[in-house]
């Protein structure tokens, strides 16, 4: 199952919800071309909810670095939200789990975003 993706507006940031998998082919390129979307509209604030991503390869975290320094570079913020306990502890064995700004719950992540 490859990756899809739905986009939200909450109080100015945009939020979108992923589900499926994040691995080389497909769900990379659906991820870059997510974000890359979002920037283009003038969105800065991008919160990535992982609540049903099952799985990330090495390509998709890659991916994942990838959107983070691009949303940096414009100057914008990219966060992450609801990782599952696998993808949790994916990011802990690679150490980027200290990289990204990750969020348990969206209200508090929403009010993180600089405003």
């Amino acid at each position: 199952m490859s990756m899809k993706y739905t986009t939200r507006q909450v109080d100015g940031v945009t939020i979108l919800d992923l589900s499926g998998r994040i691995t080389l082919g497909d769900g990379s390129v659906t991820l870059r071309d997510a974000v890359k979307d979002v920037l283009t509209k003038g969105s800065k604030s991008i919160l990535l909810n992982l609540e049903n991503v099952d799985y990330i390869d090495s390509s998709g975290l890659g991916e994942l670095v990838s959107a983070f320094t691009t949303v940096k570079n414009q100057g914008g913020e990219l966060k992450l939200l609801h990782l599952t306990t696998k993808v949790h502890d994916l990011l802990q064995i690679t150490k980027l789990y200290t990289v990204f700004d990750i969020k348990d719950d969206e209200a508090s992540a929403i009010g993180s975003f600089a405003a």
